[in-house]
């Protein structure tokens, strides 16, 4: 244990960081819409970076890294198909669904956004969507808590159910604390850290192997098909990995980000942050797996951790490279990435609860204060349903995590897209678009058809539902009259 010490240290030191910055947003926090949004005060920098962080989550810095380790180049088409996702979300949903939040009765959630757009006086809209956020939400948040576990446990080893209590315990104090601007300052020093490590790490892999030429000639002589884009590839295999990127228009974590901007005029400058950030992690990401071949090539004593476990590839090359000071900053790094993704899921979980359900249909004139308050009640109830959930470690709860993602892609995704660029999207519209995404998913998901990932079909289906029922009607009056006005305010600032 006296090799992790000075890692048992920096992860204290870091976690009581993030918790400190908790306890700074706290005094920011003075309503809902602070609890919830950040009051809209987010700068470019922090909005990029919180949006970056609250998406790649401890996969980023363990799954795909392992997975290049194991086969190579072939396993980059994910992170093509999420550049591309996640730079068309920026490009045509982020200012606008700013402006038009704002023009929709200053909507504070999708559900609230989707019933203000829509002039949705049934709630249905609101009641179905905020139980989709609940039920995918849950599952990703303790397929979080579960990643944070496998982490301390392998660094400390803990038992798992000590690691899961660690790992969740920070993460679950600080968003109670402080909520979103909590979560998004938090995102912005964890976002530093992980792009921090995965610049660093590939680079001392490459001067250990010798460079890039002895680097590339090792690799080869492992297997030379690890630099073929196509290996054990299909057309529907590289198209399923590619249509990750179309989840990005559905996510409701990282949507809320572009709401809580402080102005449209800042979108384009984060998204040019964002990108530039998303573009050198996932690089670095497919480096540390892809020069990881080459390491343990040359180095079999030390490789039997990740024969075992390829996902601990990233783990085990900070550990045998650094002096244990900087790994234990490297491999907070993963901490970060865990951390900054399921504080945002548990926040989005509780403005579904409090602002969806509570404010709209229990307590329509309930104080701000004692809102803020049930909002953190909601952050606690749900980690703890979480904790449930991930107490199981074999119960396939990971395995879950690219349902949820399609779950999401798909039920909220043509919907937040289609309404912030299309004027005559009607509530009937919106609403056969969530229905038909989400079973879509699941029943695609259940039969698995044509070996195709379930988002596609769900995401084009839900797009035709949509403009095929929405034909059938027409929208409102005061509805033109907003989303022209939305538009136009888009148009002057963007």
């Amino acid at each position: 244990m006296s090799v992790s010490n000075p890692t048992l240290i920096t992860f204290v030191i870091y976690i009581a960081a993030m918790v400190l910055i908790g306890f700074m947003a706290y005094r920011s926090t003075n309503n809902l819409s602070d609890y919830i949004l950040g009051g809209r005060s987010l700068g470019s920098v922090v909005t990029a970076l919180s949006a970056g962080a609250s998406d790649m989550s401890g996969w980023l810095l363990m799954g795909l890294p392992g997975a290049i380790y194991m086969s190579g180049l072939s396993e980059s088409w994910i992170a093509i198909g999420l550049i591309v996702g996640a730079y068309l979300n920026w490009l045509f949903v982020a200012g606008r669904l700013r402006v038009q939040t704002e023009h929709n009765g200053d909507a504070l959630t999708l559900p609230d956004y989707f019933s203000s757009r829509f002039e949705d006086t049934s709630g249905l809209l609101r009641i179905i969507s905020a139980i989709v956020i609940l039920v995918f939400f849950t599952i990703y948040c303790a397929s979080g808590i579960v990643a944070g576990a496998r982490l301390f446990e392998s660094t400390f080893g803990m038992s798992y159910e000590t690691a899961l209590w660690a790992g969740a315990a920070a993460t679950i104090a600080y968003t109670f604390v402080g909520g979103f601007l909590a979560v998004s300052w938090t995102d912005t020093v964890q976002a530093t850290l992980m792009i921090f490590a995965l610049l660093l790490t590939p680079i001392i892999v490459l001067l250990a192997t010798g460079g890039i030429d002895t680097t590339f000639l090792a690799i080869e002589a492992q297997d030379p098909s690890n630099f073929d884009m196509l290996k054990n590839t299909t057309f529907i295999g590289i198209i399923s990995l590619m249509g990750w990127g179309l989840g990005y228009f559905g996510q409701p974590h990282i949507l809320a980000r572009f709401m809580a901007a402080d102005s449209v005029k800042s979108i384009a400058k984060a998204r040019r942050i964002s990108m530039t950030w998303m573009i050198l992690c996932l690089g670095g990401t497919v480096a540390v797996g892809f020069f990881g071949i080459a390491y343990f090539a040359a180095n079999p004593a030390v490789a039997m951790p990740v024969s075992e476990n390829h996902e601990r590839v990233f783990i085990e090359l900070a550990k045998i490279l650094f002096n244990p000071w900087i790994a234990g900053i490297l491999l907070s790094a993963i901490l970060a990435a865990v951390m900054s993704t399921l504080s945002c899921q548990l926040l989005v979980c509780s403005s579904a609860l409090t602002e969806d359900f509570y404010k709209t249909f229990l307590r329509k004139n309930a104080s701000q204060v004692e809102l803020v308050w049930v909002g953190r009640a909601m952050v606690l109830l749900v980690a703890l349903i979480a904790i449930a959930m991930a107490a199981n470690p074999e119960n396939r709860v990971l395995g879950l995590v690219s349902y949820a993602w399609a779950g999401f892609g798909a039920a909220f995704g043509p919907v937040v897209l289609i309404s912030v660029i299309w004027k005559d999207m009607t509530r009937n519209g919106a609403l056969a678009g969530i229905l038909v995404g989400a079973i879509t998913v699941i029943v695609w998901k259940h039969f698995e058809l044509l070996g195709l990932y379930e988002i596609i079909p769900g995401f084009i289906f839900a797009s035709l539902a949509i403009y095929i029922v929405s034909k059938m009607g027409a929208p409102t009056a005061g509805m033109l009259k907003r989303f022209a006005a939305a538009e136009k305010d888009f148009q002057l600032n963007s």
